[in-house]
C-alpha cells in the first residue's frame, strides 16, 4: 500500500513538470500570433491520433468494462467540461499573463474540497485530525501560492527578472483586460475542480482510464473545432507554422492532453479529487524552479517563504490522506478477523457434536 501511494505521488510530481513546460511554451507561441482556439482544436485532434491506437493496442487482450448510455453522458459532460477548461484557460492568459493563471489555479484544491464535500466524496469531521490536517492543508497551500505570486520580498540570488512575472504586472497593470483574463480565469479553476469530482465518480464506475480518456477526447474534439469555427475569424490562423507553434501542439497533445488525462483519472480513482487538486500549488514551486535554473531568474525572498508554506500545507493534506486510508484498512482487517471467526463457529459446533 505504501509502495502504491508513493508511486502515486511520484506520477503525479511528473504530470505538474510536464503542465508547467506547457504554459511556458504556451506563453511564447500565443505572444507570436498563435490562436489560442485552433491550438486547443488542433491540439486535441492531435491527442485523439494518439490515443486511439494505444487504447485498441492496450485493450486487445484486456475485457473492456459495460459501457452504458448514463456513462456516455457523463463522458460528454466531462467533455464539455474538459473544453471549457483549455478554452477559458488559454483566452485568459492572452488577456492576462500565465502569473495569473498559476495563481487562479491554486485556488482549484479549495474549490475541489468544497465541491468534494457536497456530493460526500470527502467526509468533513473536525474530530478526525486527518480531515483537521486535511482542511488546514488546503488552506494553507492556497495562501503559500498566494505568497509566492503576490509578495516579492528581497532578491536571495542574482539574476534579471521580467517585471511581468512574480506578481510584477499582477499588481501595476490597469488593463480593463485583466479583470477579464481574471474571470476567466477562475471560471477555468471551478470547471477544474468540477471535472476532477466527476471524474471521479465516473471512473469508479466505468474503471478503464485509457478508454474513457479516449472517448472524452473524441468529444472533446468536436467540440473545440465548433468553439474554433465560431470564435476565430481569420482563415490564416489554421494554417500552422513550423516553429513554436507546431512543438506546442505536439506536447499539448502527447504529455498533457494524452499523458495527464489519463494519469488524472487514474490517480483520482486511487486517491480521490482532492488529492489530484492538491497538485496544482506544486506548479508555481516548480515554474521559479525551472525559471532560475534554466533560465536564469532572480530568486526572491517572497518565493522560498510561499515554496515552504505550500511544502507545508501539502504534506498535511497528504498525511490526512495517508491517516483516512491506514482507517479503512484497519476497519476491513477487522471486518475480515470477525467474518473469518463467523465462519469458525460452525465447524467448531460441528466437530462439538461429531465428538458428542
Amino acid at each position: 500500500m505504501q509502495g502504491t501511494a508513493t508511486g502515486v505521488t511520484t506520477v503525479m510530481i511528473a504530470v505538474q513538470f510536464l503542465h508547467v513546460g506547457l504554459n511556458t511554451l504556451i506563453k511564447a507561441s500565443i505572444s507570436k500570433g498563435m490562436s489560442n482556439f485552433v491550438f486547443v482544436a488542433y491540439s486535441n485532434l492531435l491527442a485523439f491520433c494518439f490515443l486511439l491506437p494505444s487504447t485498441i493496442i492496450y485493450h486487445r487482450s484486456r475485457a473492456l468494462p459495460t459501457i452504458n448510455t448514463w456513462i456516455i453522458f457523463r463522458i460528454f459532460v466531462l467533455s464539455l467540461l474538459s473544453c471549457s477548461i483549455q478554452t477559458f484557460m488559454y483566452t485568459g492568459i492572452r488577456y492576462s499573463s500565465p502569473t495569473l493563471a498559476s495563481a487562479m489555479e491554486d485556488l482549484t484544491p479549495a474549490y475541489t474540497f468544497i465541491i468534494a464535500i457536497i456530493f460526500r466524496m470527502e467526509k468533513l469531521d473536525l474530530k478526525l485530525r486527518s480531515c483537521q490536517a486535511k482542511s488546514i492543508g488546503t488552506v494553507v497551500s492556497i495562501a503559500g501560492a498566494l505568497t509566492v505570486t503576490l509578495y516579492k520580498g528581497l532578491p536571495m540570488t542574482n539574476g534579471v527578472l521580467p517585471n511581468n512575472v512574480l506578481g510584477g504586472t499582477f499588481l501595476s497593470s490597469q488593463q480593463s483586460e485583466w479583470l477579464l483574463g481574471g474571470f476567466l480565469l477562475a471560471a477555468a479553476s471551478f470547471c477544474i475542480s468540477t471535472l476532477l469530482v466527476m471524474q471521479t465518480w465516473t471512473i469508479k464506475d466505468y474503471p478503464a482510464e485509457l478508454m474513457l480518456t479516449t472517448i472524452c477526447c473524441s468529444f472533446v474534439v468536436i467540440l473545440s473545432f465548433m468553439v474554433a469555427f465560431i470564435a476565430e475569424g481569420n482563415p490564416k490562423a489554421w494554417i500552422l507554422k513550423p516553429d513554436m507553434e507546431l512543438i506546442s501542439i505536439f506536447y499539448s497533445a502527447i504529455f498533457v492532453i494524452s499523458m495527464r488525462s489519463v494519469v488524472h483519472t487514474w490517480a483520482c480513482r486511487k486517491k480521490g479529487p482532492l488529492y489530484v487538486a492538491m497538485f496544482n500549488p506544486l506548479g508555481i514551486v516548480i515554474a521559479l524552479a525551472m525559471g532560475v535554473i534554466f533560465l536564469g531568474d532572480a530568486l526572491y525572498l517572497g518565493s522560498m517563504i510561499g515554496a515552504a508554506i505550500i511544502a507545508i500545507g501539502f504534506y498535511a493534506v497528504i498525511w490526512g490522506q495517508a491517516q483516512d486510508e491506514k482507517m479503512v484498512n484497519e476497519e476491513y482487517g477487522q471486518c475480515s478477523i470477525i467474518s473469518s471467526s463467523s465462519s469458525a463457529e460452525p465447524l467448531l459446533m460441528n466437530k462439538k457434536q461429531g465428538h458428542d
